[in-house]
């Protein structure tokens, strides 16, 4: 759940920026808009790999432990 805090921290992080680029039209704040977009796309692929590596390798326990049973 901790994965899940981070990005919910990034989120509202960027909240401020949002405002200032749509609102104020901004450009700095855009950038910084684009470059928090980019660190939520890279966590979220760390959180997808995450995941994927995990359930494989309860996928890879459970065949082991079918295959002492026969």
């Amino acid at each position: 759940m901790n994965r899940f805090s981070e990005i919910r921290e990034l989120v509202t992080s960027l909240e401020g920026d949002f405002q200032k680029f749509y609102e104020k039209e901004n450009k700095a704040a855009g950038t910084r808009v684009r470059k928090g977009m980019q660190d939520l796309k890279t966590l979220a692929q760390d959180i997808r790999l995450q995941v994927q590596n995990s359930k494989n390798a309860d996928a890879a326990k459970a065949a082991k432990a079918a295959g002492k049973k026969k």
